[in-house]
């Protein structure tokens, strides 16, 4: 039984894990601590995407309104945007895609200030956005985001269905997620030509991923949040690890 071997395999690494895994068209669903709370890292990014794609719909925003980048918003950690000059601008699509595919931390705190925490926390409930990326000092007074495996996989799932917002933006979003450029967790075993439309995340000695795993004729969902692990490098096994029993599973099936 797949969710036996997973738990046999989990016992035997260091750290928590939490894994949630959802057979599209079953509905069966794997569950190992996925109400278990974890730092959520950029994982949130997919709710800041979502509560974008809203304010389009209602027509406060475009996808061509642009940002001029400015030299006080230069941000640290992963991303291209830090690297360039001040002057270029971006628009919100643009943006929203380098956050997502690059998991870009100076885009991202770009789209929360142009949205407002306050707008994007009412979005997302118990979801709480309480930080930027690379606020060391937010994150020092205690001040973190968190999400849950299950939380991640409802998202994704609402996506996948045409739910979040609507269902041409939960077909926008479906593209830039398929387009994943941080890879090395879920696809770390998996054959090249994998499609998966996913979000990772990482902090010390914290890896997460959660996307939709697309096979000839079956779909699923599958999140697999870690932290506590001896390495960032131990994180990623487990999730590749994790995800390779699944893929096995379901082009068996």
């Amino acid at each position: 039984m797949l969710e036996s071997k997973i738990r046999d395999y989990i016992k035997t690494q260091r750290g928590n894990i939490a894994v949630f895994v959802k057979d599209l068209a079953t509905n069966e669903e794997i569950k190992i601590n996925e109400n278990s709370v974890f730092p959520s890292a950029s994982t949130i990014k997919i709710l800041i995407m979502s509560e974008l794609f809203s304010k389009i719909n209602d027509g406060v925003f475009d996808f061509k309104d642009t940002v001029e980048i400015k030299e006080n918003m230069r941000t640290g950690g992963d991303g291209i945007l830090k690297e360039l000059e001040p002057g270029h601008k971006f628009t919100l699509k643009e943006l929203t895609t380098l956050m997502i595919i690059l998991s870009d931390n100076m885009a991202t705190n770009i789209l929360i200030d142009f949205l407002g925490m306050d707008n994007i926390n009412s979005t997302i409930q118990k979801l709480r956005l309480q930080r930027k990326m690379m606020d060391s000092q937010a994150a020092g007074e205690g001040r973190e985001n968190h999400i849950t495996a299950r939380d991640l996989a409802n998202i994704l799932e609402l996506i996948y269905r045409g739910e979040n917002v609507n269902k041409q933006y939960s077909g926008i979003m479906l593209d830039i997620l398929k387009r994943q450029q941080v890879r090395g967790r879920l696809d770390l075993y998996l054959p090249e030509d994998t499609v998966i439309a996913h979000k990772t995340g990482d902090l010390d000695n914290l890896e997460h991923d959660g996307g939709i795993v697309y096979l000839p004729g079956k779909e699923y969902i599958i999140c697999v949040l870690t932290n506590e692990t001896e390495t960032n490098k131990d994180g990623r096994e487990i999730i590749g690890k994790i995800s390779k029993m699944v893929y096995d599973k379901m082009l068996a099936c």
